[in-house]
């Protein structure tokens, strides 16, 4: 997907306000593509997308008189790389400032004007390091002007929590902290605006699971005696916001990373496909995105994954320091894209060593993309594991490192289904050892062991034959001697998202569209835990890293693995997908293609088309033979018993029908 330029003027948010408060929600700003029967159209139209972007922390720390000091140099970099792109709305997802001064808000408001008075929105929360005497005084004074003057505020926490409505994007704004707080509020929000809403973005500067950080961790694990406030409703966040299909941002990590966070747990959260009369279903799981960094400080990875209920699908973290650290701090820019009921999602990263904002700090971003996903509301989803998990382990409830799933169906009575391949190219990262403490009395954890436990119900995944715990045989550690639980340091092989969704048919297709999205986004990076570059065919991993109790050996990844962050020309492990034409539908009319920006193309030529069904040898042993000039062309065949194309990929992309 092409992001598009920005078509809007909403200067202050006036004229968007208004526009929103004279419309109905059955016509509102391109709403969901339904007829007045409630029913999608036979085939779609265009629409114009709202393009979201995301500002991470730009506090840039105390010059040596002492002063604090926003970012400005990778601020800049920031929006003017989104307003290149397009974006209508802005989230700054907090910590704008570093103590809140007024020199600070003067920075911050003298690079966001320049943005404000070009047209784009701002939703800015409320990070830690405004809390405090900034938030009854230069916060709500400096904040007034920029966020949205058709808010909707929740009561009591004026100019900290409140949403919007834009197009078909409910945008939800909470300060630090406040999630658990609010989650009732956030529930009748999303009652309330059911019927115009298609998308939910929830922002906060942290979140329930973090990298470094998380009121998980924080405050059950690590607790209050007593202090129920997140305790009480964590579970009952992550339910609701799997069922609503969340995107969650967030910043406060200073760390780029994308996750599944679960409603139940990771090793109970099945790949989701149809049934016959119930149709597609999604996983019960919601995406967390960490917006990485616009500041002049960055976090090592602490506490690593949370695999009991958090699945990792992209890590990147720079901290400029010496030793095993980067030689750079990363800047991000990520960007959300709604355009019916599909998004589309690119994340951004620009290396630079700028430590202030003096002259001679400035620099010149070069943006290299570094994550994305395409997906629709109408999808099945699965959660591909990389192909380093013990023989053991395979068979083990949701461990699965080949492309196959169930039937997906679509809306004209067309289905789909992944039908082979290995996830071999992945990315992989280090964490270091970190110690959780209690008080007896003070603590929710009155021991050790309680500690251990509370670690266990809520963080980690306890190793069992039945539940093994794929990053470390002792994921966490009692430590008599120090009366401490270590978590100790491990190697983590990321996952892939990978969803398949299902978009109406175009013009110039004969069949509805399908989005295979998540298969690229992988390279064979290996990072240590400060950001250091390791070489995966090379190095070993850490200690107990595998759920033996052995180390992740050196892994030899294919000739396509690049072993780059950039990953705009990646490509992915070959996979095989089968596509069924829907009922009465001839196969010596159409063919199967793909979309390359808004053009179709056929797979192959028709020449070229294999006759008969799909076999797994043509990915591995015993590829069909083609006939001459071939050797160039997809591989595409045709299977009459089952009315089925099924093709050979190594992309992310669109498909469909088309007349021949």
């Amino acid at each position: 997907m092409i992001f598009s330029p920005r078509k809007r003027n909403i200067a202050g948010g006036l004229l968007l306000a208004a526009a929103i408060s004279a419309c109905s929600s059955d016509d509102d700003n391109n709403n969901s593509q339904r007829d007045a029967a409630g029913d999608p159209p036979e085939t779609s139209t265009p629409v114009e997308p709202f393009i979201i972007g995301l500002l991470p922390d730009t506090q840039g720390g105390s010059d040596a008189q002492g002063q604090a000091h926003v970012a400005m140099h990778p601020m800049r970099a920031v929006l003017a790389h989104q307003a290149n792109e397009g974006v209508d709305m802005v989230i700054a997802v907090g910590d704008l400032t570093d103590k809140g001064s007024s020199i600070e808000w003067a920075e911050w408001t003298s690079v966001a004007d320049t943005y404000r008075d070009q047209g784009i929105e701002f939703m800015p929360v409320m990070g830690n390091h405004e809390m405090n005497y900034a938030y009854t005084t230069e916060w709500i004074a400096t904040m007034r002007n920029y966020i949205p003057d058709d808010a909707v505020h929740m009561p009591g926490y004026e100019w900290v929590n409140y949403y919007v409505v834009r197009d078909n994007v409910l945008v939800i704004g909470l300060a630090y902290y406040n999630l658990p707080l609010a989650i009732s509020w956030i529930k009748d929000v999303v009652a309330d605006t059911a019927d115009r809403v298609d998308h939910i973005v929830v922002a906060s500067h942290d979140g329930l699971i973090g990298a470094k950080y998380g009121q998980t961790r924080e405050q059950i694990v690590e607790g209050t005696k007593g202090d129920d406030w997140v305790f009480s409703v964590q579970k009952d966040i992550r339910e609701f916001f799997s069922e609503h299909d969340v995107i969650y941002v967030q910043g406060h990590e200073h760390q780029y990373q994308r996750s599944l966070v679960s409603a139940t747990t990771m090793q109970t959260t099945l790949p989701a496909s149809s049934t016959p009369s119930g149709g597609n279903y999604q996983m019960g799981a919601y995406t967390q995105i960490m917006a990485g960094n616009a500041s002049y400080k960055g976090y090592e990875f602490r506490y690593g994954e949370r695999e009991l209920v958090q699945a990792i699908v992209a890590q990147k973290n720079a901290t400029f320091s010496e030793g095993n650290g980067s030689d750079h701090f990363d800047v991000n820019s990520a960007l959300l894209q709604f355009e019916g009921d599909r998004v589309d999602y690119r994340a951004y990263y620009a290396e630079h060593q700028a430590t202030s904002n003096a002259p001679d700090q400035a620099f010149t971003a070069d943006w290299q993309l570094m994550d994305k996903f395409s997906r629709g509301k109408n999808r099945c989803e699965t959660l591909i594991y990389p192909n380093s998990i013990p023989e053991g382990t395979r068979s083990v409830l949701v461990f699965q490192p080949e492309y196959i799933t169930d039937i997906c169906l679509a809306d004209d009575g067309a289905s789909a289904q992944l039908v082979g391949g290995v996830n071999n190219t992945f990315n992989r990262t280090d964490s270091r050892t970190r110690d959780m403490e209690f008080v007896p009395g003070f603590t929710r954890a009155e021991s050790l062991m309680d500690l251990t436990r509370l670690a266990y119900q809520w963080l980690y995944q306890y190793h069992e034959s039945w539940t093994p715990n794929l990053n470390n045989l002792y994921r966490v550690v009692p430590d008599e001697n120090e009366n401490v639980l270590l978590i100790p340091e491990t190697t983590i092989d990321l996952k892939e998202h990978v969803t398949m969704s299902w978009q109406p048919a175009l013009a110039d297709t004969a069949s509805d569209r399908l989005i295979i999205s998540g298969m690229q986004n992988q390279t064979g990076v290996y990072q240590g835990a400060y950001g250091g570059l390791k070489q995966m065919d090379v190095d070993t991993g850490l200690a107990f890293s595998q759920p033996d109790g052995s180390a992740k050996a050196p892994k030899l990844l294919p000739a396509t693995a690049t072993q780059s962050w950039n990953i705009a020309n990646a490509a992915a492990d070959r996979y095989a997908v089968q596509f069924q034409m829907p009922e009465g539908m001839e196969a010596t009319g159409v063919i199967l293609a793909t979309r390359d920006a808004d053009q179709w193309q056929a797979l192959s030529d028709e020449a070229c088309i294999v006759d008969g069904a799909w076999s797994q040898d043509y990915l591995d042993t015993a590829p069909p033979s083609l006939a001459d000039g071939c050797d160039d062309e997809k591989l595409l065949g045709y299977d009459a018993s089952q009315r089925a194309w099924w093709a050979v990929l190594d992309r992310d992309v669109e498909l469909a029908l088309i007349t021949r």
